[in-house]
């Protein structure tokens, strides 16, 4: 039973920071000869297909995405919209529904992974196929906002009963201030398509599947895992890190060129997902604090609102004074590459769960700056819990934060005397070293197979 391959459905949300940790788990169920049929925007399909390591094992299968009222022609992922659209291309992706029925009742996969289509379970249980919720939100984040003990449908959310944890959460240093409650509270109970608040939708996902699965370890996340379990009634396993693997091509000779020309471990790189875009008077505090650090800088970032280019936004003389040592940049950039570059000694986050990973197993130094969502919960815990990363301070009340504020939070990693300092590169040295061990991921990874074997 222990040596028989599965086949696997996978459906993510429609967002490429969804997508993508799909694909890497993908990879690693196909590297041991598990059969992968993967569900995902036509378009979007070219996006992700150089890290198809498989293609022997992991076919692409492409959904044309119905065209709904509001949204831009064409659109078909978080990406292609702005934020208050997303619930528009849920909806849309609710539509879908016929089509996967079509190709699971021709596949006849032994399992389905999903996170945001509510309605799968109840069709996979009526043809016979198992359905794994695979998170790539933190299971911090699920258990603090997401679960039973919060009756969130009974009655209802409020900025002030976040400020609280729900009765049992696990012990930890997750506190969220009055402004982050109410913006929290907010997206949770807005309408998140198809007449569903975002709060129903995981509250049925989680509730309708028949296994919870999280993209982290039990050392890092497992009392808020076991938290979800019990508040389900559910089994949860861990896969471990999946750590990426390496990219099999080298950094592009242009970025080379860039980032060579500097001292190693000097250079500040600042990236905030696919989707993020700031205001501009928080762009430009952002850049003017990367200035004051003195050192080397390169900010890949959307252009802010209002701006057709990032240049375009910049503070007055910025660019002048800052020839040859900071680069900025309004594109796409290899992010894990970058990451791995000897130049690059510093990192400034969103705290997306795509990007911590990759950034946990690098030797640069975190400066968390989260927005929205569970970006929140996911800096408490890297700059409480765990204490890898320096959280950049912001006004209690608003939430805005000032140049001087992202300054600080660099220099803190910058200055070797500095005790907090120490402690966050210590941290961060050990817990990098734990995530590469040999074998762990191969445990974890052969575990998670064989609790999926157990249920089928």
């Amino acid at each position: 039973m222990a040596d028989r391959s599965f086949h696997i459905a996978m459906y993510p949300w429609f967002a490429l920071g969804h997508i993508t940790p799909y694909v890497h788990m993908a990879n690693k169920l196909a590297e041991r000869g598990h059969k992968i049929s993967f569900f995902l925007p036509a378009k979007t399909q070219h996006k992700v297909e150089a890290f198809n390591l498989h293609p022997h094992l992991i076919t692409f299968i492409p959904i044309m995405v119905p065209h709904v009222d509001g949204l831009p022609l064409g659109a078909e992922t978080t990406n292609d919209v702005p934020f208050p659209l997303h619930p528009l291309i849920m909806t849309a992706m609710d539509l879908t529904e016929p089509d996967i029925e079509a190709y699971l009742r021709q596949l006849k996969p032994h399992f389905a992974f999903y996170d945001f289509t509510c309605w799968l379970p109840a069709l996979t249980r009526r043809l016979g196929i198992k359905s794994v919720v695979y998170c790539i939100i933190s299971s911090a984040t699920i258990g603090y906002l997401l679960c039973p003990a919060r009756k969130t449908l009974e009655k209802g959310m409020t900025g002030s009963d976040l400020l609280e944890p729900p009765q049992g959460f696990p012990s930890s240093s997750i506190k969220l201030r009055a402004h982050e409650a109410q913006a929290l509270a907010a997206v949770t109970t807005m309408d998140y398509g198809s007449g569903l608040s975002f709060a129903e939708r995981q509250l049925m996902s989680l509730s309708d599947c028949d296994v919870i699965g999280f993209k982290t370890c039990r050392e890092i996340e497992g009392p808020y895992g076991e938290y979800i379990g019990s508040q389900f009634g559910k089994p949860v396993i861990f896969a471990g890190p999946v750590v990426p693997n390496p990219p099999k091509i080298a950094l592009e000779k242009q970025w080379e060129k860039l980032l060579s020309k500097f001292q190693p471990k000097t250079v500040i790189f600042c990236a905030f997902g696919s989707e993020c875009v700031l205001k501009k008077d928080r762009f430009q505090e952002l850049v003017l604090g990367l200035e004051l650090t003195g050192l080397p800088f390169l900010v890949a970032l959307k252009p802010p609102m209002g701006a057709e280019t990032i240049e375009s936004a910049l503070p007055e003389g910025f660019q002048e004074r800052l020839k040859g040592r900071g680069i900025l940049y309004g594109g796409w950039v290899p992010q894990q590459l970058i990451l791995r570059h000897r130049s690059v000694g510093y990192f400034v986050t969103h705290c997306g769960s795509g990007s911590l990973a990759e950034a946990m197993v690098s030797d640069c130094q975190l400066v968390l700056l989260p927005h929205v969502g569970d970006q929140i919960i996911n800096a408490r815990l890297m700059a409480g819990d765990l204490k890898i990363g320096v959280e950049v301070e912001k006004g209690d009340g608003d939430g805005v934060f000032t140049k001087y504020d992202v300054c600080k939070a660099v220099r803190t990693l910058m200055d070797h005397a500095n005790e907090l300092g120490k402690e966050v590169r210590t941290n961060h040295a050990q817990w990098k070293e734990f995530l590469l061990k040999p074998g762990l991921e191969n445990s974890y990874m052969d575990d998670f197979v064989m609790q999926l074997h157990a249920l089928v």
